[in-house]
């Protein structure tokens, strides 16, 4: 309790301190009462919100959220992270260009990305016919949804991880070099773990990402229904009362999945 009055007097006396609070509290507020509202509502109506629980359908749709986008994650991982490490440690003519165009998906309306990587990945062209010769395809698929999610989210990644490895100090690979460590050496016992936290708020960045998307995986594959197209649809179809308490299973499972996240990360 005095911590809190400490913290409290400190706020009133500092005139700048004082205001930013007041300015920040608006957009704090902004964000958690639309939340609060909806977790309010659903709890107004227990029976149709535990029904929602228990329905397979949403059930299914929230695990196919939240493992697609992990799979999205761990192939971002893979490619992004040697990307991001090139991009930290080179200068080369167009690499601002380079930059830009890793950024773009986050820029463009994301139904618009989804219609260019149908251009791509669809049936009719050569990648997704390719892929067809050997029983993969991306429409209407769970590869269709892996890859919608990795495209709209990867940048995320990329940008986190490449801050993370710009801030590791060079001389500490040179050194590590001239005592005879390999390249590859260097990287996974001195720059890699040096980044590891900005890496690691990337990768839950792009998961984020990857389980809010809705835009991109309904162009490309809208079944099977990801949680966010499931809820879209009810709404569509049962209006806001059988929407709702699928926003508010969401919301819960967002918060409970991201406390946990950051704990882990705190502790290490």
């Amino acid at each position: 309790m005095n911590r809190i009055l400490r913290i409290v007097r400190y706020i009133v006396s500092n005139k700048l301190t004082f205001t930013f609070f007041l300015l920040g509290l608006v957009i704090f507020f902004f964000i958690v009462v639309p939340l609060g509202k909806m977790l309010i509502s659903s709890a107004e109506e227990p029976a149709l919100f535990w029904t929602t629980v228990l329905d397979r359908e949403v059930a299914a749709a929230i695990w196919l959220t939240l493992y697609t986008a992990l799979i999205a994650t761990i192939v971002g991982f893979i490619f992004g992270i040697p990307l991001a490490y090139f991009l930290a440690r080179h200068e080369f003519f167009g690499k601002k260009l380079v930059e830009g165009l890793i950024n773009v998906p986050i820029v463009i309306p994301h139904t618009a990305a989804g219609i260019a990587l149908l251009f791509v990945f669809g049936r009719s062209f050569a990648v997704g016919r390719a892929f067809g010769s050997i029983g993969i395809s991306f429409v209407d698929s769970t590869a269709g949804i892996v890859i919608a999610m990795l495209f709209v989210s990867v940048p995320f990644l990329i940008d986190s991880a490449k801050e993370g490895f710009k801030k590791v100090d060079v001389r500490l690979e040179r050194v590590a070099r001239t005592l005879g460590a390999s390249p590859w050496q260097v990287f996974t016992h001195i720059s890699f773990p040096l980044a590891k936290q900005s890496i690691v708020a990337g990768n839950i960045m792009m998961w984020a990402r990857g389980i809010s998307e809705f835009g991109a995986v309904i162009i490309l594959a809208y079944h099977p229904m990801t949680a966010p197209i499931l809820l879209f649809q009810r709404f569509e179809a049962f209006g806001l009362d059988h929407a709702r308490p699928i926003a508010a299973i969401l919301i819960i499972v967002s918060v409970l999945i991201f406390v946990i996240l950051r704990m882990l990360v705190s502790r290490r």
